[in-house]
Formats: C-alpha cells, sequence, structure tokens
C-alpha cells in the first residue's frame, strides 16, 4: 500500500472516531491542502504510490491532529465552497453551509434584468458574490455588523473581482439611500433560539456567536428586526427570503404575515426540510 493511501486511511479512521461523519472526505481535502496538490492528483498519487516528502506527510499529520478536536475543515485549508466559487474563511466568521446555495436561485428566479438587490447580514458575502458571479446584470449591496466578517467579505469580493457594494453595521439600518428602491431583499441572519446550544463543535466553538443567535427565545427578534429593514428597503411588490432554522417553517411566516407582509410561504431545501421564508411587501 502507498504512503499516501496509508496515511489516508488511518486519518479517515481517526477523524471517524472522534465523531466526524465526512472523515474520508475531510481526509482527502486536507491532504490536498498539505501537498498543495489537486483532488486528482492525490487519488494519483495514491494509486501510482507516488513518494511524499516528509514535510507534507508531517503537515498533514499535524492537520487532522487539528481536525480530530473538531477545529473546522474550512479553518484549516482557509476555504469553503459556495456554489460556483471557493471563499476564504478563518476564525471570526460564518463558515458558509451548503443548504444556503439554494437561496441564490430563488434570487436569480425573482431579480429583475438589472435590479437591485440587497443582502442583509453577509457574513463572508457567500450571497451576494454567487449573485454577482452568475447574474453580472444585477446590483448588488451587502452588509454585516462585525469587523471580521466585513474584513472577510471585504477580501473575497477584492480576490474574486465581483463589483458588489459591501458596508460595515447593523442590518437593521443599512443603506438609508435604497428605501423603497430594492427588487430582492436576502438574509441569512442568526436565528438559533437563545439557550440552544449547537450540538456540533464546529458551530458551537468557532462560529461567532453573533452570527449564530436569534436574540430571544424563539429565536426570532433579530430576524424580524431584519425583516422590517427589508420591508423599508423594498419597493412595492418586492421580495423578500430568509433563511431559518427547521423549527420555524411556522413561526417565521406567521409573524411577517402579522408584521404586515403578503404572499407569505416557506421554501423546503434540497431536503424536503423548512428553510426559507418567503414574503413580498404589499403593493399599495
Amino acid at each position: 500500500m502507498s504512503q499516501a493511501r496509508q496515511l489516508l486511511r488511518e486519518a479517515a479512521q481517526r477523524l471517524s472516531d472522534n465523531g466526524i461523519h465526512s472523515a474520508d472526505a475531510d481526509a482527502h481535502r486536507l491532504l490536498e491542502h498539505a501537498w498543495e496538490r489537486s483532488a486528482e492528483q492525490v487519488r494519483r498519487a495514491a494509486l501510482m504510490g507516488d513518494p511524499m516528502p516528509a514535510d507534507v506527510a508531517s503537515t498533514f499529520e499535524e492537520l487532522v491532529d487539528e481536525r480530530a478536536q473538531r477545529v473546522p475543515l474550512q479553518h484549516l485549508t482557509g476555504r469553503a465552497p459556495f456554489r460556483h466559487l471557493e471563499l476564504e474563511v478563518g476564525p471570526g466568521v460564518f463558515v458558509p453551509r451548503p443548504e444556503t446555495e439554494l437561496i441564490v436561485d430563488l434570487v436569480i428566479d425573482r431579480a429583475p434584468e438589472g435590479g437591485t438587490v440587497v443582502d442583509l447580514c453577509t457574513g463572508a458575502a457567500p450571497i451576494p458574490l454567487a449573485l454577482k458571479h452568475e447574474r453580472p446584470d444585477l446590483i448588488v449591496h451587502a452588509v454585516d455588523l462585525t469587523q471580521h466578517a466585513f474584513a472577510w467579505a471585504t477580501h473575497n469580493r477584492d480576490r474574486l473581482g465581483l463589483d458588489v457594494h459591501l458596508v460595515e453595521g447593523p442590518a437593521q439600518e443599512a443603506f438609508p439611500e435604497l428605501l423603497g428602491e430594492v427588487d430582492v431583499v436576502v438574509s441569512n441572519p442568526p436565528y438559533i433560539p437563545d439557550g440552544m446550544v449547537p450540538v456540533d463543535p464546529e458551530v458551537r466553538d468557532h462560529d461567532p456567536a453573533e452570527a449564530l443567535y436569534g436574540g430571544s427565545v424563539d429565536g426570532l427578534r433579530i430576524p424580524l428586526e431584519v425583516a422590517a429593514r427589508a420591508f423599508e428597503l423594498l419597493r412595492p411588490g418586492g421580495v423578500m427570503f430568509m433563511e431559518h432554522a427547521e423549527t420555524q417553517g411556522n413561526s417565521l411566516p406567521e409573524a411577517l404575515c402579522r408584521a404586515g407582509w403578503v404572499d407569505v410561504d416557506d421554501v423546503p431545501d434540497l431536503t424536503g426540510r423548512p428553510r426559507f421564508a418567503r414574503a413580498h411587501r404589499p403593493t399599495s
């Protein structure tokens, strides 16, 4: 057995023993990162028995040690894939999740040609950057509250060369110059109910608390504050898409209806779970 295959097998077993369900994929990704090779190159090296430099093996083992301690894979590699992009992330910013990718499709389907889209609570800016990448005609704005998130978002925008207007500050007060002019507002706000601590150490111990908790027992205080700003930003008939917890598939749409939104419904994610509230500002 080649050295690479042996190391990958041992690493995957160790990660699995530490409760990591994606152990095999994580081991491969860490070796790609340590060896600075593509996935195909690593597979070929494992198959053909290519010699591995000692420093690569040492770096790989160190990375596996950290991952076994439940440091997020994305923090170790510095990268997080999102749709057709690869973002850079690290400590201090929420790691983009695959389930969020569907919200980009929802926005693309509703945004008119040359329309204006605002992302409230952008984090590392996965949503606005994906939108601009896939719909260059759109005018895209995004905001985040924290200095760390704003720095990561700005870094990703500049590295990818995508024209997204970013600002730092509270979403509840963002873009006063756009009141009543926005076609679509999108948001993945903090929504975890207070006291409901995530089970996964990668989330609990590494994602920033301000990106997780919704500020109330039901987790809806901040989402509803963000939605209120979205209502002010949207033109009459404009639409908002907001990600939420699976348990909020009824409570958030009901709260939006009470707040004056119309044509409110909920869109499931690819697993069929409640995931995105869709709501419209009245036309009059």
